[in-house]
This record gives structure tokens, C-alpha cells and sequence, in this order.
């Protein structure tokens, strides 16, 4: 499988030197799903990924905003364009936007001035657990002033990343119906974090009601679990569910790096992948490796 084709569908570079993403450059650090981050505290650019990834046929990269600093998220945009340019990394990028902001459409307009982007990813207020989800609190999908921004993300033909926990994907069902010319694509397979039998059970009906939505796909990455060894065991029924529930034709595999270097390597992870794939017919192996990106993200690779 070294030669088989892999578009690797969110991960990110970061210099850390030049720019300021205040999660990783600010001394205290904040409350993370994987626990302690040191470790990714550092710059990760091209020459790093490329040196993870090695064995393997990526051949491109949707480039995935980095909580860069909010006051100027235009300005990743132009430093991945340039980083793109000199290094051939990314293909294409998701940009930020605070769809809640006053100054949304100027910062969509100027996004779009750049030919490598496709969607924005903004993380909407979300609760920390199923029983405290208020419906329209400031900042969520229900907000109307997040989705004033969020409606006009149509008008730009721009994709939207959706990074929320499973138990917002009765609001996230609901904005896809609303704005069906939008094309929604839930980030790391809906963060199965609690994987006893009833988290997992609430997060596969999560998962079924936003996958009856036609223009919702996903993203199968960061499915690490703090504490434990990125397996094919650990992680086969998460994966396997993701797919039957969405179909081959709308999931995607995703590294997350170097996010998720935190529990496993590259090759642990594309390797565990293929493994779970194996008994995929090759045409549905490479629409999940690489055509579904290439369709999504509008790529300019062939297929």
C-alpha cells in the first residue's frame, strides 16, 4: 500500500517563531482533549510533516486554521498562501472566521481574495456535556447573530468545518437543513471521547440524525483517547460506525497533525486506517483516502 494515493483532509503547520496562535504561544496553557499539549509547542512546518508521513503517497493537504490570533485571521491566510508557494504544502486551506463578529462579511471577502481557500472553520459555543446543551446561547449554532455569518458563506461558495461535540448535532442537523447550499463537514468523526457503551450509543443516533442531512460529510480523525494506545481495536467500531452511517461516498480520513502526533504517529494511524479498510473494495478505499477530499475541497489534483 505505499504507492496507494492519500489526500490527508485537516492538519496543520504552525511557526510559532513568526505568528501568534495564542493557545500554543500564550505561557499557561488551556484545558485540552488529549491533556498535557507541551509537546506540540513547537514549530511544525512542511519539512516536519513531510518527515512524519514518510512511506506514505500523500500526495495533498486541506490545511485547517489554527486558532491563530482572532484580531487578524486574514493574515494566516496570506502565510499559508506564501508557505504554499515556497513549499508546495497545503493543496488547499479551511480558513478562521468568527461568524459571530461584526466584521464577518469583510473578513470572508478578503479570505476569498486568496485562490487556496475553500471553507471556514469557526468552533461554536458548545457545552461540556449532553444534559447542559441550552439551545441558542451566545456563540452556537442557534445564535442568530452566528448565523447571520453563517448564511452568508453560501454567497462566497464556501464549505463550512464544524468542530462540536456529538450532542450539538441536533442543532448542527437543523442549520444543514436550513442552509442546504452549504456544505457541511463535521470534523474529527463528532469527538467520540467517552467510549463506554452508552457514550458510544449517543453518539452513533447523533451521528445518524446529521448524516440525514445530503450536504453533511465527515472527517475520521482525532479519535485518540487520553491515556491510551491509538489501536485498530480500540478505534474499529468508531470508524466502521462512521462510515455505515454517512456512506463511503461522504467520510474522509484525516491525520490531525500534529495535533494527534500527541497519541499515535502517522504511520500508526494511516496504517491502523488501512487495516480497518481492508475488506473495502479499492474503488471505495480510494474515494475515503483521497477522492472525497479531492470532490469536497475542490482539489486541484486529478483523479
Amino acid at each position: 500500500m505505499n504507492d496507494f494515493p492519500i489526500v490527508d483532509a485537516h492538519q496543520h503547520f504552525w511557526d510559532l517563531e513568526r505568528n501568534y496562535l495564542p493557545w500554543l504561544c500564550d505561557k499557561t496553557p488551556i484545558p485540552f482533549r488529549y491533556g498535557d499539549y507541551s509537546a506540540i509547542r513547537r514549530n511544525y512546518m512542511p519539512a516536519d510533516y513531510r518527515q512524519d508521513t514518510r512511506g506514505f503517497n500523500v500526495v495533498g493537504s486541506v490545511f485547517v486554521e489554527t486558532e491563530w490570533d482572532p484580531r487578524t485571521p486574514v493574515a494566516e491566510t496570506r502565510w499559508v498562501h506564501e508557505l504554499a508557494e515556497r513549499e508546495g504544502l497545503p493543496t488547499v486551506m479551511v480558513a478562521q472566521a468568527r461568524l459571530d463578529r461584526p466584521d464577518v462579511a469583510e473578513v470572508l471577502a478578503a479570505h476569498c481574495d486568496h485562490p487556496r481557500v475553500r471553507g471556514i472553520r469557526h468552533k461554536p459555543a458548545a457545552a461540556s456535556s449532553p444534559d447542559k446543551v441550552f439551545p441558542g446561547a451566545p456563540g452556537s449554532m442557534g445564535d442568530p447573530a452566528w448565523r447571520r455569518g453563517f448564511a452568508q458563506l453560501a454567497a462566497h461558495d464556501l464549505s463550512f468545518d464544524l468542530q462540536t461535540p456529538w450532542w450539538h448535532f441536533e442543532e448542527a442537523a437543523e442549520l444543514a437543513a436550513s442552509y442546504p447550499e452549504t456544505q457541511i463537514v463535521i470534523n474529527h468523526t463528532g469527538l467520540p471521547a467517552d467510549r463506554s457503551e452508552a457514550g458510544l450509543a449517543g453518539w452513533r443516533r447523533a451521528m445518524e440524525r446529521v448524516a440525514a442531512q445530503p450536504n453533511v460529510a465527515v472527517k475520521i480523525s482525532g479519535i485518540g483517547v487520553p491515556g491510551q494506545p491509538w489501536s485498530v481495536e480500540a478505534n474499529r467500531r468508531v470508524v466502521l460506525d462512521t462510515i455505515e452511517v454517512f456512506g463511503v461516498e461522504r467520510c474522509m480520513f484525516a491525520s490531525n497533525f500534529p495535533v494527534d502526533s500527541l497519541v499515535a504517529s502517522f504511520e500508526t494511524i494511516f496504517s491502523g486506517f488501512l487495516r480497518i479498510t481492508e475488506g473495502f473494495t479499492p474503488q471505495e478505499r480510494r474515494r475515503l483516502f483521497h477522492d472525497n477530499a479531492v470532490r469536497f475541497y475542490r482539489m486541484p489534483l486529478g483523479q
